[in-house]
């Protein structure tokens, strides 16, 4: 037998918790001196207690948790449980720390206003380009969005490119898309869902020569406005035209800090005299392991106001 403080020590609880699971009947004493009124444990009683601690873990009230006890769940359930309770506090967790960082991009970009130098910003066109690329749905346009869904994109067109022996011939270019539900009347912003591009640039005769090997008759690449037909390597194939006019501006570190970069750039062309022409594109110039080593050039197609 054990006094309640030994007690509470190998349970991991203090002695007022225990003297609470007596008061309210969920954890009673194996033994109680009538004579000082002092509590004694069972070692078996360990048990229960390992139960009632792993179900307030779970979320379940005191009341809820004698009621679970009283119907003898079995080991497997108890497991099966805690299973459960992992994965959703895991989940929680990650969306924890999402928020942390879409704040940190916030004060960032409140913390830069108005120190970002606009001789950065630079005025060009841009050539048409071969895209082997895959495609998916953000629910917004915000970093918090688009990374979850660009990330696996890129993981996946790389190995299906290195499968049918492409080798890229450019860097990645991302491009997007308002998604057709997202059409409205005053158009789309950052909360509206968008097609994500992932693409990577490679060569015409890359892409001819994957083709014959696999026996198929190489046809020209689609447009990036029309829908791109599937290649039968594994991926699609757009040829992207080029931008007009473009102001861009290069991004140092992860996207999840594209904030500051991208309003910099709205402030430069609020001042000079021009408006956005669609999303912007994402140049990614080098990508090593050290996404703070990441750089981007951001091409904004723009239009005189």
């Amino acid at each position: 037998m054990f006094t309640i403080g030994d007690f509470a020590r190998y349970g991991r609880v203090s002695a007022r918790m225990l003297r609470h699971y007596d008061a309210i009947g969920l954890l009673r004493p194996a033994r109680t001196d009538p004579a000082t009124g002092y509590r004694f444990y069972a070692a078996a009683q360990l048990a229960r207690l390992n139960r009632i601690i792993a179900l307030k873990d779970l979320g379940f009230s005191l009341h809820q948790v004698a009621a679970i006890l009283d119907e003898q769940v079995d080991v497997a359930e108890l497991r099966g449980m805690l299973r459960l309770r992992q994965a959703e506090l895991a989940v929680a967790r990650a969306a924890t720390e999402a928020r942390l960082a879409q704040v940190e991009a916030r004060l960032r970009t409140i913390e830069s206003e108005g120190r970002m130098s606009t001789d950065d910003v630079v005025l060009k066109s841009t050539e048409p380009v071969l895209l082997a690329e895959l495609s998916g749905i953000a629910a917004g346009y915000g970093p918090e969005d688009i990374g979850p869904v660009i990330t696996p994109l890129y993981e996946e067109l790389v190995r299906r490119l290195a499968e049918a022996g492409v080798t890229p011939a450019g860097p990645g270019l991302a491009y997007y898309e308002a998604a057709p539900e997202a059409a409205g009347g005053e158009g789309t912003g950052a909360g509206d869902p968008v097609v994500v591009h992932a693409g990577i640039v490679i060569a015409p005769e890359e892409l001819t020569r994957a083709l014959r090997r696999k026996g198929i008759e190489p046809a020209a690449p689609a447009p990036a406005s029309s829908a791109a037909p599937a290649t039968g390597l594994g991926f699609d194939t757009v040829t992207l035209p080029g931008l007009d006019l473009a102001a861009t501006v290069v991004h140092h570190g992860p996207m999840s800090r594209i904030v500051p970069t991208a309003q910099h750039l709205a402030h430069w062309m609020d001042t000079n005299g021009y408006r956005s022409a669609g999303y912007a594109r994402e140049l990614y110039l080098e990508c090593p392991d050290d996404q703070e080593k990441w750089v981007t050039e951001i091409q904004e197609p723009v239009v005189r106001a």
